[in-house]
């Protein structure tokens, strides 16, 4: 009899927990904001650590962020890959992709940043799903409407809003992470979930190959880039607005949402500089902005390397599918495969990075950041350097797949070098922010980085790169891409430097408060 009624005690105490999660509206309940050991009949921390449902919870959540932020990656990237066939079409130039191109970073740099504030004060399960499906609905108007690619400056505007809606991904990611992951599991925590965007990134080009796929099956010819760049666009859109729907469902806002204590109470993990006072405050927009952001030294510093890690990053990305066209003679294939591996190269790269810096450097986020991009650099000098195939030579490979080519194969391993160092950089500079920060000020804190990174590095990116390629041909473009790489070294060596001074100034005496 007592065994049945344990049973029923623990299934009502979930059903309780979901109840107390389950918020329909965009901000958490006041209820959330504090957690009492003897509210609502809540066990103590040690005990509800050992419950199954908790780590439960913990594993759904992280699914939500997880699955929720690589659908965003759908509609990211996708553009890039339907540029070549804009070109094909004439509808527009290198430069005025450029220019078009632009507008995602601008967009996202901006609303990353405020988005993060309204982030920080709002409920993640409301927040992710709703940017998500508002993107995807962008990218699939740009597909299916011809009025949406009828002019550079309606191009523009339309990738502009995506990107606007882009930055409402990740903000309520890393308020969650903060909230859901103590600090010594973050670093790994992080690492798994920044592969979130890689597993996303993939799924455009996946969907280039399915495309020419049913161009073939269709039409009984082989696709070129000019006859499926609307399907780059609106596949992904389609994809993502479906996969919005389970993420708000699964989604959760933070432990006390759901009944159970600070994670540094339930984990007795307590970061350097804790103070249980103020870790669980709700901070004012100008506390957010002005004290834990603006006045933050160190944190300038890694926002303004990650405009030059940014720079590498989409310069690569973003141009990849247009410079192995023109240059390498790839086909749509060829360009749809290295897009994708480029991504999942990311994947070991992040996971790789993330235990680096966590049990090799013991959390020297900065110092893993450095060699990362030294080795990156190389690898985009590399890249470039590597001969195209002779011209006399392009016959005899033209019926050929790309890994039959010598010259295409190496620059397939090629950009999955870089693919799988760039994006250890891009993850620590996000994690650095995070910890450098409150965790109600967390969002806002990763927020500041992603609006140099977006601003000024997928700017530079899109317009500069661009610019470059079309006047001074596909070497201008590698100028600008290495010299942000070198540019992005020196700064990571000065963050590496102020972080053991950051570090070395918090008195031992007020490493933990408990």
């Amino acid at each position: 009899m007592i065994r049945y009624q344990n049973k029923f005690a623990l299934l009502a105490d979930m059903f309780q927990n979901h109840q107390r999660c389950f918020s329909l509206s965009l901000f958490p309940l006041e209820t959330s904001r504090d957690w009492h050991p003897q509210a609502g009949g809540t066990q103590a921390p040690a005990a509800r650590g050992q419950d199954r449902s908790d780590r439960r919870l913990r594993w759904q959540v992280f699914a939500g962020i997880f699955f929720g932020y690589a659908a965003y990656y759908f509609v990211r990237g996708n553009f890039d890959l339907a540029q070549k066939g804009l070109i094909d079409a004439g509808l527009y130039n290198k430069a005025e992709l450029g220019q078009i191109g632009a507008a995602a970073g601008l967009a996202y740099g901006i609303s990353k940043f405020l988005m993060a504030a309204v982030s920080d004060r709002s409920n993640p399960k409301v927040f992710l799903p709703i940017g998500l499906l508002l993107s995807g609905l962008c990218m699939t108007l740009m597909g299916l409407m011809p009025w949406a690619t009828s002019s550079v400056a309606i191009a523009f505007a339309m990738i502009f809003i995506n990107g606007w809606f882009q930055g409402m991904g990740w903000p309520p990611c890393g308020k969650t992470m903060v909230h859901w992951w103590s600090k010594t599991e973050r670093g790994s925590v992080v690492s798994v979930w920044n592969t979130a965007h890689n597993l996303g990134g993939m799924v455009p080009g996946a969907m280039v190959l399915l495309a020419g796929a049913v161009y073939f099956n269709t039409h009984g010819v082989e696709a070129t880039n000019k006859d499926i760049w609307q399907q780059a666009l609106y596949y992904p859109g389609i994809a993502a607005m479906i996969i919005a729907i389970p993420i708000f469902f699964i989604m959760k806002d933070s432990p006390q949402s759901c009944g159970l204590p600070p994670i540094e109470q339930w984990k007795n993990d307590y970061p350097d500089n804790y103070d249980a006072k103020t870790a669980e405050k709700d901070l004012t927009t100008k506390e957010i902005f002005v004290t834990y952001v603006l006045k933050n030294r160190l944190l300038w510093y890694i926002a303004l390397a990650n405009v030059f890690v940014y720079l590498i990053r989409y310069g690569v990305l973003k141009w990849s599918p247009v410079y192995l066209s023109e240059v390498k003679h790839f086909n749509f294939k060829g360009t749809a495969w290295a897009y994708t591996i480029y991504e999942l190269a990311a994947i070991p790269g992040t996971l790789l990075c993330g235990w680096v810096s966590d049990k090799v450097f013991k959390g020297k986020r900065g110092l893993t950041g450095f060699i990362f991009m030294i080795l990156t650099t190389a690898a985009v000098v590399a890249l470039w350097m590597n001969p195209a195939t002779p011209a006399d030579q392009v016959a005899q490979y033209a019926d050929k797949p790309w890994f039959q080519n010598p010259y295409q194969l190496t620059d397939f391993v090629l950009m999955t070098t870089v693919g799988f160092l760039i994006y250890g950089p891009v993850m620590l500079i996000g994690l650095h922010a995070l910890e450098l920060a409150p965790k109600k000020a967390a969002g806002t804190a990763a927020g500041f980085t992603g609006l140099f990174g977006y601003l000024g590095g997928t700017t530079a990116a899109a317009a500069v790169v661009g610019w470059a390629a079309q006047h001074y041909g596909w070497d201008g473009g590698f100028y600008v891409m290495i010299g942000g790489g070198v540019i992005a070294v020196v700064l990571l060596f000065i963050t590496m430097l102020e972080e053991g001074r950051h570090k070395a100034r918090i008195p031992e005496s007020e490493r933990v408060k408990k």
